[in-house]
Order: C-alpha cells, then sequence, then structure tokens
C-alpha cells in the first residue's frame, strides 16, 4: 500500500536563509541595473570632448616642436657631413703635399724617418713631441702644422655631427610618441561624439554657429582698429574664418593654432616661430589692457595655444577640430599675456 506522509515542512532557520538569499538576489539585481552608465548627454559629450580637443592640442604643439627640432638638426648635420666630406679632402691633400716633399727628399738621400711616421694615417702623437720637428724643413714644419689642425677640426665636427645625430633620434622617437597621444585623443573625442544621436550633433552644430556668429559680430562693435603688421596679419587671418582645423597644418588649408598665427604674419613679410611655446618668445610681452588687434594672445598656463587679438576682448584662432578657425571670446580660455610681434 502506497505511503502517503506529509511532505517534510522547511524549518524557521530554513525559510529565514532561502528569503535572504532571494532579497539578496534582488538587490544585487537592482544595484546592477543601477550601475549601468547612463548615456552621457549633449552638454556632457561637449564637455568631455572639449577636454580630449585640449589635450590633443598639447600633444600636438610638443609634436610640432620635435618637428621643428627635427627639420633644424637634419639641417645642421647635413651641413656638418659636408664641412668633414671638404675637410677630408683637404686633409688628403696635405698629406699628399708633405708626401711629395718626401719623395724628393728621397731621391735627394732617402726620406727622413720622422717624415714616413707623419705620412701614416694618425701621426697626432708623434707631431705632439716637439722634436720631431726639429728634423724637417720650414715648408714641412708648415705642411706637418696645417695637416695637425686640419686633423683635429675633423674630429670635432664628427664628435658634433655624432652627438646631433644621437639627438635626431631622441627627437624622431618623441616626434612618434607625441603624434600617438595626439591621435588617441581626437579619436577619443570622435568617440564621444558618435554616441550622440543625429538630432543632438545637429543641436551642438547649431549651437556653435550661433555662438560663432556672435562672436564675430562683437568684434565689428569694438573701436579698436588695426594698423602696421599686426594689421596685416590679422586680416589675413581673417580670410581663413571657417576653415578647418586639422593638427600640424599650417595652411593655406587647414591650420593648427601656431600654424594660423605663423601663416598670418608670414603674409605680413614677418617671419615668426612655429611653435606656441616659441612664439611666446618672438615678440614683447604685453599685459591683457596693452592689446592690440594683431596682437598674439596666449593661454593656458602651459601655453599651449595661441590666437590673434581681434578687439574687443574677443580673439580670432585656430580653436579646435569641431570649431575650426573662428572668433571667440577670451573670456572662454585662461588667458596668460600677449605678445606683439616687432
Amino acid at each position: 500500500m502506497a505511503s502517503h506522509r506529509r511532505p517534510k515542512q522547511p524549518n524557521r532557520a530554513r525559510v529565514t536563509v532561502l528569503g535572504a538569499t532571494a532579497a539578496a538576489v534582488v538587490a544585487l539585481t537592482s544595484q546592477s541595473a543601477s550601475a549601468a552608465p547612463a548615456k552621457p548627454g549633449k552638454d556632457e559629450v561637449k564637455s568631455q570632448v572639449d577636454a580630449l580637443y585640449e589635450e590633443a592640442e598639447q600633444a600636438t604643439e610638443k609634436f610640432n616642436g620635435a618637428k621643428e627640432r627635427q627639420e633644424k638638426l637634419e639641417k645642421e648635420i647635413g651641413q656638418l657631413q659636408d664641412q668633414v666630406a671638404r675637410g677630408q679632402g683637404d686633409l688628403n691633400e696635405l698629406r699628399s703635399t708633405l708626401g711629395s716633399m718626401a719623395s724628393a727628399q728621397y731621391r735627394n738621400g732617402g726620406i727622413d724617418p720622422s717624415v714616413a711616421l707623419l705620412l701614416s694615417e694618425d701621426p697626432d702623437s708623434y707631431l705632439d713631441k716637439a722634436s720631431s720637428l726639429e728634423h724637417l724643413s720650414g715648408k714641412q714644419v708648415e705642411a706637418v702644422q696645417k695637416i695637425q689642425a686640419k686633423q683635429r677640426t675633423l674630429a670635432q665636427q664628427r664628435q658634433e655631427a655624432a652627438g646631433k645625430l644621437a639627438d635626431l633620434d631622441a627627437t624622431r622617437k618623441e616626434l612618434g610618441e607625441k603624434k600617438k597621444v595626439s591621435q588617441e585623443k581626437l579619436a577619443a573625442a570622435q568617440a564621444l561624439l558618435n554616441t550622440l544621436t543625429a538630432q543632438e550633433r545637429a543641436a551642438l552644430k547649431d549651437e556653435e554657429t550661433r555662438a560663432s556668429r556672435s562672436d564675430a559680430a562683437r568684434v565689428d562693435l569694438g573701436n579698436e582698429k588695426p594698423s602696421g603688421r599686426a594689421g596685416a596679419a590679422l586680416a589675413a587671418a581673417k580670410t581663413k574664418v571657417g576653415s578647418a582645423y586639422i593638427s600640424g597644418h599650417e595652411g593655406p588649408n587647414s591650420f593648427d593654432c601656431s600654424g594660423l598665427t605663423q601663416w598670418a604674419y608670414k603674409q605680413a613679410n614677418v617671419s615668426i616661430s612655429r611653435v606656441t611655446y616659441t612664439q611666446a618668445n618672438d615678440g614683447t610681452r604685453i599685459s591683457r589692457s596693452q592689446l592690440q588687434p594683431g596682437d598674439l594672445v596666449f593661454f593656458y598656463g602651459d601655453l599651449h595655444h595661441v590666437g590673434l587679438y581681434a578687439g574687443n576682448n574677443m580673439t580670432l584662432h585656430a580653436a579646435n577640430p569641431r570649431g575650426g578657425v573662428k572668433y571667440e571670446s577670451m573670456d572662454n580660455m585662461p588667458f596668460q599675456f600677449g605678445v606683439r610681434i616687432g
């Protein structure tokens, strides 16, 4: 006969454990749901992207500086190598002259041992002994001294060239590192922008366009009139409003911040250096109250951004990849000082 036992009822402790476990599962599920990061809004994305653009520009200016050093080193190394080649030719000619003297001496009774040593590849140690010159004629002494001087000059030039080659290698490595950092920051910024919907991106662009137009209109309200070379530089930069910002570019169709200022002054027949850190020393530093249209204006504590003062507390600058070349209030960035060129 089948057994009809009643099912064993769970004791109170077992019920308590099961209830606690269920509550924990519910709590964890709730925490996981709340821990999921919320999609950042348009304004938050803009703030994060602007910060990334600033970091990218810091790397870009260091990249530009390394590139400028590389070009300078390559030029100096080329000049040194040309000097060494010419010096080696002069040295060979001097040795040939001394050899001719030794041949004549041999025909007249045998070559002096000291002359034979002087014709070796490296007679410096022998030349340093003054007694060695006692065996030579006046012309031979003169030729030996010229050889000695030329050898020492060549040694110095070769050593200098070797040092510059080492600097060039380090500069090329820095160039690659800074370029990589800049590209990574720009890629991160673009990825953030891509999280926005098409409608949000359009709204963001519309806001920036209206702000840029408003800033451009404010420039015309000022009474400061540009003049001289600074005025010519500003006039040239005005023709580039709306141009693209591209890291490392210096015109004529796209620029980074220091590329624009260098290009603008070049149009005014004034040569300034390539990067913000050196442009800061290309003229006389002035305060905000002394600014005139066309003066360079520098921003941020490390001077990684530069523009042209446009008047009425406005700057004309290559802002960032989103804004391009535009007018903007100087109050939007931490102003450091101005520089008057020439």
